[in-house]
This record gives structure tokens, C-alpha cells and sequence, in this order.
């Protein structure tokens, strides 16, 4: 009876309350996103050239469109609703809000997917947002004097933080699912390599590098899903 009294409190009110204020947020995040440029054009009657839009677009689209469609469907399993509208809000997914959301659920003892992982997601994604923006405020005004000052050796060993908190999450997760794990390294693996050695240069858009994540989410989820039927996993 408690569970379904929390279920009907977080499908009835949680959901509907961050569906209002997340799209109320968003929006405005958009809003300013496009506010230096809507001044320009009316305030300030300076126009770029439709042609030159498009070709922006386009051009933006070619290189990362695919990942519009992609990174909400990979990480949503993970962040839930709050987290998404917050990650696509806050910037920085991958290398900070969807490892802060992880190791945030793996303290708290709860699994991703489920209500209880969807909020525990939020709540470490919140602090990484602020502790972020305490250190970017930092960073801003003593960041090049502190990279400056120290050795070579450590800035260079630096290039390896985000790899090896990528690796440290995929341990995380295999570990929960070790019969899986050795798929997903050998779809990434395998789609990298292929992609490092033109196999997909055909594809429009300069060098596909997208194909990795496409492939190796969706690749693993149908995979699962034919040894769930198995019953192999």
C-alpha cells in the first residue's frame, strides 16, 4: 500500500508539477538564448542574410542534429523527466550531469529507471549544477592563473579525467549487469574503430562519430532485449 500511495504521489503530483516548470524554464532558457540576437535584428536592424541562416543550420544539423534525437532517449532511462528538462538546461551532460546522476543513485542504493532513481537523479544533478557554477565563477576570474602555475606534467594528465570517468561509470553499470557489460564494450569498441577507419564516411556530414553512441545504445537495448527473451540474462 505505501508503494502505490508514492507512485500515485509522484505520477500525480511530482510529474505534472516539474512537467510546468521545466517547460516554463526551458522556454525562457530558449527565450534568452535568442534574446542577444532578436535585439540585434530589431533594435539594431542588423539582419544576416537568409542564406546565410540556413547554411548555418544545415551546417549544424549535418554535424550534431542526430544527437537532438539521440541523447534524450539515451539518458532519460537514467535522469528521469526532472533530469532531463535540468541536463538539456544546464549543459555539460556526458562529462558531469549523467556521472553525478549516476553515482548519486549508486550511494543512495537505488536503481535507475524507477521513481525513486529519478529523483535521487535530480537531486545530485542539482548539486552538481551548483558546485559547477561555483566553480565556473572561479574559474572565470582565476581559472588561467591557477592552470598556468601548475607543472606540464599535471596539465597533460588532466586530457584523462573525462575517459576514465567514462570508464568508471561503465564499471558501475556492468557490474549490475555483467552478462551485458562485455556487448556494450564490444559494440563501442567495434563502432569506433569502424568509424576511425572511414567505413561510414559515406554518410553526409563529415565523420560520423555519432554512429558511436547511436549504435551502442540501441544496439545493446535490442541485444537485451533477444537474451531477455532467451532468457539468457
Amino acid at each position: 500500500m505505501e508503494d502505490i500511495n508514492k507512485s500515485n504521489v509522484y505520477e500525480g503530483s511530482y510529474i505534472p508539477y516539474i512537467n510546468k516548470w521545466g517547460k516554463i524554464t526551458n522556454c525562457l532558457g530558449i527565450l534568452f538564448s535568442f534574446g542577444p540576437a532578436f535585439v540585434l535584428a530589431v533594435i539594431f536592424d542588423i539582419m544576416p542574410p537568409s542564406s546565410a541562416i540556413v547554411t548555418g543550420f544545415i551546417s549544424i544539423a549535418g554535424a550534431v542534429g542526430v544527437l537532438w534525437f539521440v541523447e534524450p532517449v539515451s539518458y532519460f532511462p537514467i535522469i528521469g523527466v526532472a533530469g532531463t528538462y535540468m541536463a538539456f538546461m544546464s549543459g555539460n551532460i556526458s562529462n558531469l550531469r549523467i556521472p553525478c546522476a549516476a553515482i548519486a543513485q549508486k550511494i543512495a542504493n537505488v536503481e535507475p529507471g524507477t521513481n525513486e532513481g529519478s529523483i535521487v537523479a535530480a537531486l545530485g544533478m542539482s548539486v552538481s549544477i551548483i558546485v559547477n557554477i561555483v566553480i565556473l565563477a572561479v574559474g572565470v576570474f582565476a581559472g588561467s592563473a591557477i592552470v598556468a602555475a601548475l607543472p606540464e606534467s599535471v596539465v597533460n594528465a588532466l586530457n584523462y579525467l573525462l575517459p576514465s570517468l567514462f570508464g568508471a561509470i561503465f564499471v558501475q553499470f556492468a557490474i549490475k549487469k555483467i552478462k551485458l557489460a562485455p556487448v556494450a564494450l564490444a559494440l563501442g569498441l567495434g563502432l569506433t574503430l569502424s568509424v576511425n577507419a572511414g567505413v561510414f564516411n559515406f554518410i553526409p556530414g563529415g565523420k560520423p562519430t555519432y554512429l558511436v553512441t547511436l549504435g551502442s545504445v540501441f544496439g545493446t537495448i535490442i541485444i537485451a532485449s533477444l537474451l531477455y527473451k532467451k532468457k539468457l540474462i
